[in-house]
């Protein structure tokens, strides 16, 4: 189309002019809306590689002959990532460093608790039994802090500052931070601890320290988790918000199921729930559920390659935590599991209350919360479905809209 033809259908006469003028404003529209999902697709697939750790593609001179390096790369990107944490973190430091975080947030003198678990860490080794000792260099990095000193320059010479803050940070990323809770029908903002105990409010159990205990069912090994005995049906509660990896039965761990942290990087794993009913009505694989949320019942199934028996003697729950650094960690010889004794006794301090669901077996949060976090799964959710839709029937779509309204998706 030559330029005074253009100039003709903007500034032309007539009928013909007219319509010729709609045909080009709606190919300019589609125009623009091609290049949109160009380049939204092209930015996906360069954030998707990126996050896989693939070797995004250089210019035509830089890889001219260097496939050689760009497998150098890649097994360097394999070969980055920690391989073992040592989590020794004791119930006094993290109260310590959770309340201190807590109480200072929004101010000039606020720290992370996980920068002032690390920086504690440097100095000792990753060691805290000994409560002095922690207050004497959190107090220290409180008071170097709240004298305007930056932190980069605080730690830069610790030589295992860095790898403290991301060992801690993998293990307690997800459990401080801003949320809201329902109160008196209105919505009040928070900042805090948003996780919980893994058992409901309420509900008696014991425990001890564990970890690392023998285990002879099927084979030998360690015990790596963390076990709370009660009673058969005590409510178990989601401790972080997360998506539900795992559902089913399992030889060894009876009724179990998986919930993955939304950053990747945690994976909780709580077995031994109750023969027959031993999920909150409605859980699937998929889900996202919201910290303090009823998942599931204890009990004490397991040890049997047949599905719904009971073979543990005593009635408990073992929940366990396992880090993830990098995919190839998640099964296999090199996982990470990490004690959770402490943890346990730290979480204490936030138990979800819960009530029971008349004539049912079920119990149900009584307060709840809103995590910024769900949210933004959930959106990031319902945008790839829209981004995806001319993949689906009529049918499909119908399904996809039929939400149970049980606040999960």
């Amino acid at each position: 189309m030559k330029i005074r033809d253009i100039d003709w259908i903007i500034t032309g006469k007539g009928q013909e002019a007219a319509m010729n003028r709609i045909l080009f404003v709606n190919v300019l529209i589609l125009l623009v809306f091609a290049g949109v999902f160009y380049w939204s697709d092209e930015k996906r697939k360069v954030e998707s590689a990126m996050a896989e750790g693939e070797v995004l593609p250089e210019t035509d001179v830089e890889t001219a002959g260097s496939t050689s390096v760009q497998e150098d790369r890649k097994e360097e990107q394999k070969e980055d990532y920690i391989h073992w944490v040592d989590f020794g973190v004791s119930k006094f430091a993290l109260s310590e460093a959770y309340e201190y975080d807590r109480d200072t947030y929004g101010t000039k003198e606020h720290i992370g608790w996980i920068d002032l678990l690390a920086y504690t860490a440097a100095f000792t080794g990753g060691s805290f039994d000994d409560d002095k000792t922690v207050c004497k260099y959190m107090e220290q990095m409180k008071e170097k802090i709240g004298q305007g000193e930056e932190l980069q320059t605080l730690v830069k010479d610790l030589e295992y500052f860095s790898y403290y803050q991301e060992a801690y940070g993998a293990v307690l990323s997800g459990m401080v931070g801003e949320f809201s809770l329902e109160e008196d029908g209105k919505w009040k903002r928070y900042y805090g601890l948003k996780a919980f105990s893994p058992v409901a409010k309420g509900f008696d159990y014991s425990h001890y320290d564990d970890f690392g205990s023998s285990r002879s069912y099927g084979y030998s090994r360690p015990h790596l988790g963390h076990d709370m005995m009660g009673q058969i049906g005590t409510p178990i509660i989601a401790i972080e918000s997360g998506v539900v990896e795992a559902l089913g039965w399992n030889q060894y761990g009876g009724w179990r199921i998986g919930i993955r942290s939304f950053d990747g990087k945690r994976y909780y794993y709580y077995a031994h729930l109750r023969q027959n009913y031993p999920y909150a009505e409605g859980l699937a694989e998929g889900d996202v559920v919201t910290a303090g949320d009823v998942i599931g019942y204890m009990g004490h199934t397991g040890y049997s390659v047949k599905e719904n028996v009971n073979n543990i003697e005593t009635v408990h729950l073992h929940w366990g935590l396992q880090l993830i650094f990098d995919e190839s960690q998640k099964e296999g010889n090199n996982e990470i599991w990490i004690d959770c004794y402490e943890l346990t006794k730290f979480l204490y301090r936030s138990r979800s209350e819960v009530a029971k669901v008349e004539d049912s077996k079920e119990w149900r949060r009584v307060q709840e919360m809103q995590d910024p976090e769900v949210e933004k799964r959930r959106k990031k959710e319902v945008a790839g479905f829209l981004f995806r839709l001319p993949e689906y029937g009529a049918d499909d779509i119908i399904k996809a809209g039929d939400f149970s309204g049980n606040g999960r998706t």
